[in-house]
């Protein structure tokens, strides 16, 4: 039920929140919007349009100026009253993140012995919302404290989350194994009568739930559980060894300085010890080596040097695929993929299989395309995987060279952030009707003084979630760009009101987070809290000279953490273990790929992209450029760069698919054999030493199995993309949106991959003749697969 042996709990890391708005009345039975007006698409009012307008400028100047953001920020401080972090009620100081686990461990205890208790069929009928309100329970204190622990700069609630989170992880795993609740979901689960009343939402968190069990061992003899805990432990500490260890079997390659010619001599000068120069095998000096170095033995040592994994490194790997292998025999699977899979789109390792074969098949003549012109500037010897590097770095070179023009260089300029985020506002009104508006927080809210408040607003100015935005970079600060839900959405129930009220102290329903009326139901609801973090560079504090430009690379970035934010805002089910993103891991990304699309189209930049000073749109012409200069590095690289993240995938699947039985793992062999049947530019056989690149691979741990899930959702929305935005009149398509909101977003996990995606591509299209793709299988994968990838995702 409860997923112990994750890093994460069994809900998934995500979940939901929001503070009314200044105008309205604070009480947890509503969020009501400062207007009242319901609104039609078609029919905005003059005052509304007015303050549509006004929060349009807002978003901008929040964003792109300190002076006018410090006014802004500062305009609840005298008139809020302190408030904790997020809002919720309890994390005022670093005593409440105890309080708040304490509190909400008694919640989940009573849930407990309220379903052990369950004799009546009403009882059995409401097993799937009361085990699903336990889900949100556990998740509230552990995504909360996970993410404060980990982004919050005082020490103190640093310590104070990761006790509040280690208390309810630690009683998550007790539940693991307490079989009564297994039992009883199962009598329930099974019983006509029960499920006769059960929504599909409903059936699909009780699927889930017991596929979370079983994934814990729950149904084990005592003897074979304690054999799976153990191992589920040893490969958690594998896993964290390996992703961590990874180190080359030798620190440098010494060369001669006469073979090093072509690298920057700043950089040689800084290794050069007398006439030797030691280039090191890990960080950036051995790739700017072999984009630079003209000899072709040096960049030969270098590659092979690079690739070349430690031993201890691979015996840690293939002691984590051995480990995981008796897992899923103990399991009842015949391969860790097999068990991996089970719950996911593709099902099984045949059915990932014919995707990446398709895939790769399909990839292999624009391949061809790219090396062939490598091989061409190379001359009449083979060209060689350490020759690649070097000469797409000739090819971008001379490209850069001849397009070299003041028009590609002042791009960033018409992309500041604050514009980037209008833009991201603006598509999101006209596709899906709802907006991003700027909030002021009340003290106490942010983990951070330069983190925004976003209120998402429908069209009729109600309420629908929240957003943190934590875009700027300080010291100690990841610099890893991630979307996380705090809170997810769910209904909550009268009962919940009933019990939060006769609280001593009487309390929130949902802890003081954001909650709204759901007018349709009449039912309260516990809205998405997002956080969205970054790491740009500030803005100025003077306010003088340009705000926070990005790049092309960024502004991509920024719209596809944003695009799993959508996913969260959009798919409000009412039952919060399949609400947002809280989806099969191969499915996840969808949204997010697509939304990367949508950053840099020519109808969304004339949305958004103005001179940060003169407000000048982007040019046309600009825009040819920028679309060119796109193309043009597709074509030198883009191929070959998807042929390595399908040869990833391949090999990830190939050591995730031996059988349980097999006596020895040789993950050097394994690699080279799928690369040798697979790849265009393999390693040459007699290289020596034999290189073993998957020492590196440390996403083996955490995507065991189902590393393929990128690409496959890339090719997914590249179809989607294709045949549903660009095929119509423009990409900025009401219709278009609408269709691909009701179809896949508004979902979150609670409907079948597989029918989202027939669904928004229709009966009509041609992949989806007689609705197959309904039913996924392998054919359905096989079908992915013919899709392709497309070429605009490659950045340069």
């Amino acid at each position: 039920m409860l997923k112990t042996l994750r890093s994460r709990p069994w809900t998934c890391q995500q979940c939901l929140r929001r503070l009314q708005r200044l105008k309205c009345r604070r009480s947890f039975e509503t969020a009501a919007a400062p207007t009242e007006s319901k609104l039609a698409y078609d029919h905005v009012t003059a005052a509304y349009g007015a303050a549509k307008r006004h929060d349009d400028d807002t978003l901008r100047r929040v964003f792109d100026s300190r002076p006018f953001w410090r006014e802004f920020s500062q305009r609840g401080a005298s008139s809020l009253k302190r408030t904790g972090l997020v809002q919720n009620q309890y994390l005022v100081s670093p005593e409440g993140f105890r309080e708040f686990a304490h509190v909400t461990l008694q919640k989940c205890q009573r849930i407990v012995a309220k379903v052990l208790a369950v004799s009546t069929l009403e009882g059995y009928r409401a097993m799937a919302k009361d085990l699903d309100r336990l889900s949100d329970l556990l998740c509230r204190v552990i995504d909360l404290s996970d993410f404060m622990r980990c982004n919050h700069p005082d020490p103190r609630i640093q310590e104070a989350a990761t006790q509040a989170y280690a208390l309810m992880y630690e009683y998550m795993n007790v539940l693991n194994t307490t079989t009564g609740l297994h039992d009883q979901l199962k009598k329930a689960a099974d019983n006509p009568q029960v499920t006769s009343h059960w929504s599909e939402g409903e059936k699909m968190v009780a699927q889930i739930l017991i596929k979370d069990f079983s994934n814990s061992a729950i149904h084990m003899p005592p003897k074979d559980r304690q054999r799976f805990v153990n191992l589920s432990n040893d490969i958690s500490q594998l896993g964290s060894d390996f992703v961590n260890g990874a180190e080359p079997a030798k620190s440098h390659v010494v060369l001669n300085k006469n073979s090093v010619r072509g690298m920057d001599p700043v950089v040689v000068q800084q290794l050069q010890k007398w006439n030797r120069v030691p280039v090191p095998t890990v960080g950036m000096v051995p790739k700017l080596a072999l984009r630079s170095i003209h000899d072709e033995g040096a960049r030969r040592e270098i590659y092979l040097a690079t690739r070349t994994s430690s031993k201890t490194q691979i015996r840690r790997l293939e002691e984590l695929l051995s480990k995981r292998a008796e897992l899923a025999k103990l399991s009842g699977y015949p391969s860790f993929a097999h068990m991996a899979l089970s719950d996911k789109m593709a099902k099984t390792p045949e059915a990932v299989s014919n995707f990446l074969t398709t895939l790769i098949a399909s990839n292999r003549v624009q391949v061809q395309e790219e090396l062939s012109k490598l091989q061409s500037m190379k001359g009449s010897s083979p060209l060689q995987p350490w020759d690649h590097a070097y000469y797409v770095h000739q090819r971008v070179f001379e490209y850069s060279m001849s397009r070299r023009s003041r028009e590609l260089s002042r791009v960033p300029e018409f992309f500041s952030l604050g514009t980037v985020m209008q833009g991201l506002s603006r598509l999101f009104d006209r596709l899906y009707g709802v907006r991003l508006v700027p909030q002021e927080t009340a003290p106490g809210e942010t983990w951070n003084p330069d983190v925004r408040r976003l209120d998402v607003v429908d069209e009729s100015d109600r309420h629908i979630a929240v957003i943190y935005c934590d875009l700027f970079t300080r010291p100690d600060k990841s610099p890893n760009p991630a979307h996380f839900t705090l809170r997810c959405s769910r209904e909550i129930s009268a009962d919940e009101i009933a019990e939060s009220a006769s609280m001593d102290p009487p309390s929130h329903p949902n802890d003081g987070m954001a909650t709204a009326m759901n007018v349709e139901s009449n039912t309260l609801r516990q809205l998405p809290t997002i956080a969205l973090v970054c790491d740009f560079p500030e803005p100025p504090a003077s306010g003088n000279g340009p705000p926070t430009l990005l790049s092309e690379h960024c502004v991509r970035t920024l719209f596809h953490e944003m695009g799993h934010a959508l996913h969260s805002i959009l798919g409000q089910t009412p039952l919060q273990s399949i609400s947002g993103t809280r989806c099969a891991t191969d499915f996840a990304e969808l949204p997010s790929v697509l939304m990367e699309s949508f950053a840099t189209a020519p109808e969304v930049l004339s949305l958004y992209a103005r001179h940060w000073e003169t407000n000048e749109p982007l040019s046309e012409s600009m825009m040819r450029s920028m679309e060119q200069d796109r193309s043009a590095h597709a074509l030198i690289y883009g191929a070959v760069e998807d042929e390595a993240q399908i040869l990833m995938a391949l090999v990830d699947q190939a050591y995730h698919t031996l059988p349980t039985d097999s006596p020895t793992i040789d993950s050097t062999e394994i690699y080279h054999r799928v690369f040798s049947q697979y790849s265009s530019l393999p390693d040459p056989p007699d290289t020596q030493p034999r290189t073993s690149w998957q020492g590196f691979f440390g996403h083996l741990f955490g995507y065991g199995a189902t590393y393929y899930s990128y690409i496959f959702d890339r090719a997914i929305a590249n179809k989607i993309w294709q045949d549903v935005f660009k095929a119509g009149k423009s990409a900025i398509d009401r219709e278009a949106g609408e269709r691909y909101k009701n179809e896949v977003l508004r979902w979150g996990g609670g409907r079948n991959g597989w029918r989202c995606v027939a669904g928004v591509l229709g009966s009509s299209n041609p992949s989806n003749a007689d609705g197959r793709l309904a039913e996924g299988g392998e054919e359905a994968m096989r079908e992915v697969g013919r899709w392709g990838l497309g070429r605009d995702g490659v950045s340069s």
